[in-house]
């Protein structure tokens, strides 16, 4: 078939594209917000929490470490995620 091609078919070219864009990943993922919603930390880039209690992850093949990892309830929205627990590079305790 083809596009329509007349001079009174701006309306339907315009609706059909804005169809159109949905069936594209990018578009959907910017537009819908689903990946803002599953985002534990809502878009933000830090959040405080609560430590519930100290975890031990073990690393995938053919590491054999056991990741030192602590489970934290997060205060803005509840929800508990598991973060792995780093030691700052410097070693220095709460220089203030």
């Amino acid at each position: 078939m083809g596009k329509c091609r007349g001079l009174r078919t701006a309306r339907k070219l315009r609706s059909h594209r804005r169809d159109q864009k949905w069936h594209d990943k990018q578009y959907k993922k910017a537009h819908l917000g689903t990946a803002l919603k599953a985002n534990p930390f809502g878009g933000a880039s830090h959040a405080k929490g609560i430590v519930l209690e100290k975890v031990g992850v073990e690393a995938k093949q053919p590491n054999s470490a056991i990741r030192k990892c602590v489970r934290v309830q997060l205060i803005k929205n509840g929800k508990k995620i598991t973060l792995i627990f780093r030691k700052p590079k410097n070693n220095k305790a709460g220089v203030v």
